[in-house]
Formats: structure tokens, sequence, C-alpha cells
């Protein structure tokens, strides 16, 4: 614009040079014609308007020069401008590319988390599969254990069977061993009592006739038992032959005494060994044998007390009675209660199936819902992806068409600098000839000053159309300036436009970006919504199986307390019957051998007292025999004295009171044999008592073991 004002300028210069031209060279024609007609006044003026109109132009051309510096800076301020808004668009571009990419990855990495969800997804399969695994694992469990308890209540009831027929066995057996022991008892008193009677009889017999005999008779006994101790000498000599047989008899009996005190020996150690074995199962059974005890000393001492003990031994089989029932009832209210339990359990595992089936079709309702959900979003995602590849195909055709644009334009407008340029510099070499030309005008003007102000006066009337020519001149070019100006100030509004449209193309790009960027923002949103959904869904049913599981491991734990307390009373009522049924058979075991040892006792007693009865009825029918009388004084001595000896063993020394008795019957008796036999028989009586002794020892062990 500065450029063409520069031009117009110049041109008006060159002009006005070349209408003052023909007036220089009229005024000389004038000089050199006419003279110095004019008056210097007009010629004055003319100078004036001249100076007037060099001022006006000088004035002029410093505005159009500070136009034009105003023109040049605001052209490298838009220069600048539009090389901060190519950098600015290039930055633009780059961040579009690099969201571009991000855009990109974040798609790449949503359609690879849409594919993770569409495997994740339950389909009808999955779902199929899972229903009937979890029908699996929640059925086999309660078939096995319902089975396990059907099972245990058989071997209940098999072993409830085989209880109840022991049991009964067990009742026949003892009512039939009361009945023996009774019937034993009473055999066994009634023998008892004739068997002392019968002694009480032969002893008052003994005394009576003891006390019967005659002194002279006596005497006539001892005079026949001197003449018969002559014969006795005599027969003395073959008895020392005997002795001495007898003598190694009685070696060899005192070797067989010591072989036999050995083995008894032995057998005290073994009988202590068993008595230590006994007292150590003693103390694992005492509470049980208390009661066996008690009833057996009373049997013992008394017999009055065994109908006590009878009713006694009725009342514990009632009390087991009621006890046997007892478990019976509990037993079978135990098997109600299991039975009731099971068909509890069997109705709450129903309901649970139930409660799981819906709520297995609930989820099957939400898992529809959250696919036709998940495809909706799927279709809105694609719908948005392409709206957003579309979106980003039409911003890269703007920007493709922006750029080209923008690269014409660029072209244009450096075709239009270099121009311009040119016009510059071919302004600034017209300008500086123009202000030689100018300078040699005006000193030209100068010179012809003086002379036009001698010609003023002769050039009025020409100078008059002169001036009209030069005012028509002037307004020509005004409008030449006019209209320039109006062309550099539509450029410039042209130019001012571009930049808006380019400022627009800017803010539409950063307005399509914010777009993009929300509309990603939604889709994450959404995305994330989705995923949070898809989380509390799979939270919600791990929670729900987590909550049945704690239930049926609950339930489990209750039903296995259950079957241990119902084995557990099983076990008790097992072992009370079988302490039950071994006491009893202990019981009938320590019968059975006292019963032996008191038959064995009487048998021996049944013995001795036959041979008594023997021997008294031998002695009273060859009582004139004084050898014979003083043998059989000495066997009935002997047998007196075993039989003192087992009824001290028997009945604890109460009959001691008869042998002195029987040791006066015998006094006479002994005063016949030697002092030789006298000591033989001492010895054998000593090793007879040490023997009884042992055997008394041993007795009294044996009778002791029991009652422990």
């Amino acid at each position: 614009h500065s450029q063409t004002t520069r031009n117009a300028s110049s041109c008006a210069v060159l002009k006005a040079r070349g209408k003052f031209s023909p007036w220089l060279s009229c005024s000389d024609n004038v000089n050199g014609s006419t003279g110095l007609t004019s008056s210097d006044m007009e010629l004055q003026k003319m100078l004036i308007d001249e100076r007037m109109r060099c001022e006006n132009h000088k004035t002029n051309y410093q505005t159009l020069k500070v136009e034009h510096t105003r023109l040049q800076d605001e052209y490298t301020r838009a220069q600048s401008e539009l090389k901060r808004l190519l950098s600015d668009r290039q930055a633009a571009q780059e961040k579009q590319q690099l969201l571009l990419a991000e855009l990109r990855g974040e798609l790449l990495d949503k359609t690879r988390e849409l594919e993770e969800l569409r495997l994740q997804v339950l389909t009808p399969q999955r779902l199929e599969l899972l229903k009937a695994q979890v029908q699996q694992e929640l059925e086999t469990p309660i078939r096995e254990r319902f089975n396990k308890l059907q099972e245990e209540a058989e071997n209940y009831r098999s072993e409830y069977n085989k209880l109840r027929y022991d049991l009964t066995f067990l009742k026949s057996e003892f009512d039939h061993q009361k009945e023996e022991h009774v019937r034993v008892l009473e055999e066994r008193r009634i023998r008892h009592e004739a068997d002392v009677a019968r002694l009480e009889r032969d002893k008052e017999d003994l005394a009576t006739q003891l006390q019967s005999g005659d002194p002279a008779r006596d005497g006539k006994r001892v005079e026949a038992l001197l003449r018969e101790k002559t014969q006795l000498h005599q027969r003395l000599k073959g008895l020392e032959a005997e002795v001495t047989e007898l003598r190694a008899e009685r070696n060899n009996s005192g070797a067989q005494a010591e072989n036999v005190q050995r083995i008894q020996i032995r057998q005290l150690a073994e009988s202590q060994a068993a008595v230590k074995a006994l007292e150590a199962e003693k103390q694992s059974i005492r509470m049980q044998l208390d009661r066996t005890e008690s009833e057996l000393r009373l049997s013992q001492e008394q017999n009055t007390l065994l109908t006590g003990k009878l009713h006694k031994a009725e009342r514990e089989i009632s009390s087991l009675n009621s006890q046997i029932e007892e478990l019976k009832h509990t037993h079978k209210l135990d098997l109600s209660n299991v039975k009731l339990e099971c068909v509890r359990a069997k109705g709450e595992l129903e309901r649970d199936r139930d409660t799981l089936q819906c709520q297995v079709e609930g989820l099957q309702s939400d898992i529809e819902v959250l696919k036709s959900a998940l495809e909706k979003n799927k279709e809105l995602i694609s719908e948005k992806e392409r709206e957003m590849v579309r979106r980003v195909q039409a911003a890269r055709e703007e920007e493709i068409h922006k750029i080209a644009t923008l690269q014409e334009e660029k072209l244009e407008l450096e075709n239009h600098l270099s121009e311009l340029e040119q016009q510059r510099a071919l302004q600034e070499a017209s300008g500086n000839s123009q202000k030689e030309e100018w300078e040699e005008c005006l000193r030209a003007a100068q010179l012809a000053e003086e002379s036009v102000r001698k010609e003023l006066q002769n050039l009025r009337q020409a100078s008059s159309g002169v001036k009209i020519q030069q005012q028509g001149q002037q307004l020509e070019e005004l409008e030449t300036l006019r209209a320039e100006n109006a062309d550099l100030r539509r450029q410039n509004a042209e130019l001012n436009l571009q930049i808006g449209t380019l400022s627009h193309s800017e803010s539409e790009l950063l307005d399509t970006n914010s777009r993009l960027r929300e509309s990603l923002e939604r889709v994450r949103e959404d995305l994330r919504s989705a995923r949070t959904q898809m989380e509390r869904t799979q939270q919600e049913a791990e929670r729900l199986v987590e909550e049945r599981r704690v239930e049926w491991l609950e339930e489990k734990h209750k039903l296995l307390e259950k079957e241990a307390e119902l084995r557990e009373k099983y076990s008790q009522a097992k072992e009370r019957l079988q302490r039950a049924a071994f006491a009893q058979k202990k019981r009938k075991t320590m019968t059975e051998l006292k019963e032996n040892k008191l038959q064995d006792k009487i048998q021996l007693l049944e013995a001795k007292i036959e041979e008594l009865e023997i021997e008294a009825s031998t002695v009273r029918k060859k009582s004139s025999y004084s050898e014979e009388h003083a043998q059989l004084s000495k066997r009935l001595k002997e047998l007196q004295r075993r039989h003192n000896e087992f009824r001290r063993l028997l009945l604890g020394n109460q009959m001691t009171s008869s042998t002195p008795l029987a040791q006066s019957l015998l006094i006479p008796a002994e005063s016949i044999f030697l002092n030789i036999q006298e000591d033989q028989h001492q010895r054998e009586l000593s090793v007879l008592r040490r023997r009884l002794e042992e055997l008394e020892n041993i007795l009294i062990i044996d009778m002791n073991v029991p009652k422990r």
C-alpha cells in the first residue's frame, strides 16, 4: 500500500512537472516576447499557493510514508502471526496425531477388553455347565450323607436286635443260674446240717462209751497189754528191720516231701504272681466287684442273706431292664429324630435347591439383560467408533483441504510480497529520481521566480485556465489515490478475513478435538460403568455362592455333631451292656469256683466221716484185741487230728475243744509205744503239721483272692 502511495505521489509530481513545463516555457516565451508585464503580487500569491501545494504534497507524502511504515509493520506482524499460526497449526497437528495414536491405542485396548468381556460373559452352554456342576456338587455329598445315615440306621437296628437277643438270653441264663444256685445252696445247707448233727451224735456216743468203761476191765486190759508187751519185744526185732525200711522210706518220703515243697514253693510263686496280676486287674474292676464281694461274704457268713441278695439282684435286673428299655426308647427317639432331621434336611435342601434355581433364573435374566446391555453398548461403541472414524476422516480431509488452501494462499502471498518488494524497489528508485528532479525543479523555480514575478501580471489571464486544469488534474489524482487506498483497504480486509477464517478453522479444530475427547471420556465412562456393573454382579454371585457354601458347611457340621453324639450314646450303652455281661460272667465264674471248692471240701469231709465211722465200727467190733486197739486208737488219733485240722481250716478253729477229749482217750495207748516210735511219730507229725500249714496258707490265699 505504501508502495502504491509512493508511486501515486511520484506520478503526481511528474504530472505537476509536466504542467509546469509548458507554463515555464510560456513564461520564457512571454519574457522573451512581452517582458515583465504582471505584477509582483500575483506572482507572490501563486508562489504562496505553490508552496502551500508543496506543503500539502509534503504532508501527504509524510502521511503516506507513515501509513506505508504502518502497513509494513502490520505486514511483518501478519507474517509473524502467520508463522506463529503455522507453528501452532503444526503443533496442533502433532497433538492431534498423538491424540489419534493414543485414541487408536485406547480403541485397541477397549476392543481387547471387549473381547475379554465377551469371553467372560456367560454363554448358555457355560451357564448349563455351571448349573450341572453346581447341582452335582450340591447333590453328591447330600446323597452320600443320606446313604451313610441310612446304612448307620440299619447298623443301629441290627445291633439293637442283637443286644435285645443277648439280653433275653442273659435273662434266661440268669434266671436258670439263680434257680440252680438256690437249689444247690439249699441242698448244701441240708447236707451240712445233717453232717453236723451226725458228728454231734458220734461225739456224744464216744463220750458216753469212754465214761461208761469199768476200771477193773481197764486193769485187765492193762495186764493183757503187759503180756502182749513181751510179745511185742520179740516182735520188736522184726520191726527194727521194718524200721530201717521205714527210715529208707522216710528218707525217700523226705526227698519226695522236699520235691513237693519245692513244687509248692513254685506254685506259691506262681500263685503270688497270679495274685499280683489279679491285684492289677482288681484296680481296673474294683468298682464292679464291690457288690460281688459283699454278696460273696454274705453268702459265706450267712445263708439267710441270700434272699436279700437275690432281691437285690432282681432289683438290679429290673434296673437293667429299665435301662435297656430306656436305651430302646432313647434309641427309637434318636432314630425318629434322625429320620425327622433327615426329612427336614431333605426339605431344606429342596428349598435351597428351589431358591438356588430361582437365583440361577434371576441370574440368567440378569445375564440376558447384561447381554442385551452389552450388545447395545457394543452397538453404541461401534457407532461411536464409526462416528469417530468419520470425524477423523472429515477432520483429516478438512485439514488437508485447509493445508492445500493455506499453501495456495501462502504461495499467492509470497508472489504478492515479491511483487510488492519489486514495486517498492521501483518506487524507491523512482522516489530518489523524483527527489532529484524536485530539487532541480525547485532550483529552477527559484531561478525562475524572479522572472515569474516580472511576468506574473502578463500571465494572470493565462493562469486562471491553468489553475482550472491543475485543479482537475489534482482531483483526478485524488480519485486515483482514493481508489488505490480503497484497494489497499479491501486487500487488508481480505487478509483480515483470511486470518479470521484461519482462527475460525483453528477454533473448529480445537472444538472437534474437545468433542472427540469428550466422546472418548463418555466411552471410557460407559466402559467403566459396564465394568463396575459386571464386577458388582460377579461379586454378588460370588457372595451368594459363599453364603450358600457357609450355610451348607454349618449344616454339615451340625449333622456331624449329631452323628457323633448318637455314636457316643450308642458306645456308652454298648459299654454298659458289656460291663453288665462281664460282671454277670464274673459272678457266675466266682460262684462256680466257690461251689466247686465247697463241694470238694464237703466230699473230703464226707470221706473222712465215712472213714471215722468205719474205724469206729471196727473199733467197736475188735475192742478185745489190744494191739488192734492201739493201732485203731493211733489211727483214730491221726484221723481225729486231721479231722480237727480240716475243721479248723473250714470253720476257723471253732472245733478245737474236741482235741483234749481225744487226747484223754488215747493217753493209755501212747504209753505203749517205745521212744523210737514216739520220736518217729513226732517227726512225722511235725512234717504233717508243716504240710498242713502250707496247705492252709494256700487255701487261705485261694479264698482271699476271690474276696479281693
